[in-house]
């Protein structure tokens, strides 16, 4: 990614602000004193000193990603932006030179919101999503451009602060669930005997207990003996006389 943003910084100001000057070069060197020293020709320095998260254009959740039936068939974590922050430099060997070449790069920069897409190529390219940058914006609190030059070991020089916000999509991809239809998911049990059947014939448990599940065995109904409706018809007969 970050070689990527390089080429197309590299490739807008050679073609937009330098158009003019063919004699200008286009670095990404460390500007320490003993790099300075070795400069002899009209340069613009593009050094990269800073790499962080974009915090504020982190997002949540899952982004899905579809075949050519429309149909989601994995999903990803959506990209994350780190703000690559470039400290432009221009040397020659009068300063009025210089402040020409940094006010022709700024008035190039002050165009954009983002890179051009057209001069995006390879992964940055292919994402087709826009690639935010800033221009000259004063630095954050815990950083301060005297500390930059501190730590190259040079003197402070007039300079342009560009950031550019990069997408990462580097993320895991989770495979989707199958599809489902109108008429819903089949769900079945192929582990289970087709031949399993309910015993017919009431089964017991130990004791004699019942087991759940069977049918109860109903008690049989015990016939009523015969009574004997002429003897006792005429005993009452005699009772009566």
């Amino acid at each position: 990614m970050i070689h990527e943003v390089d080429e197309a910084l590299r490739a807008m100001f050679r073609t937009e602000a330098l158009a003019g000057g063919a004699q200008v070069s286009v670095v990404f060197d460390a500007p320490t004193r003993d790099w300075a020293a070795k400069v002899n020709a009209p340069t613009v320095n593009l050094y990269l000193y800073d790499i962080r998260e974009d915090m504020r254009r982190r997002e949540r959740g899952l982004l899905n990603e579809y075949d050519e039936r429309g149909t989601i068939v994995s999903r990803r974590r959506p990209p994350r932006y780190f703000k690559l922050s470039y400290l432009i430099t221009a040397w020659t060997k009068r300063p009025e030179d210089e402040h020409r070449l940094l006010s022709s790069l700024l008035s190039c920069l002050l165009r954009y919101e983002a890179l051009p897409a057209e001069r995006l190529t390879g992964t940055l390219a292919e994402l087709g999503v826009p690639v935010p940058m800033t221009i000259a914006l004063p630095p954050p609190e815990d950083r301060s451009f005297a500390d930059v030059w501190s730590a190259l070991g040079g003197e402070l020089k007039p300079s342009l602060d560009l950031v550019v916000s990069v997408p990462v999509t580097e993320s895991p991809v989770y495979p989707a669930g199958p599809e489902v239809g109108e008429e819903g998911l089949r769900v079945g049990f192929s582990d289970v005997a087709a031949d399993a059947q309910t015993p017919t014939n009431p089964s017991s448990g130990p004791g004699d207990l019942p087991v759940y599940g069977t049918p109860t065995p109903r008690p049989e109904r015990r016939s009523k003996p015969p009574t004997r409706t002429g003897v006792s018809s005429r005993v009452s007969e005699e009772q009566t006389e």
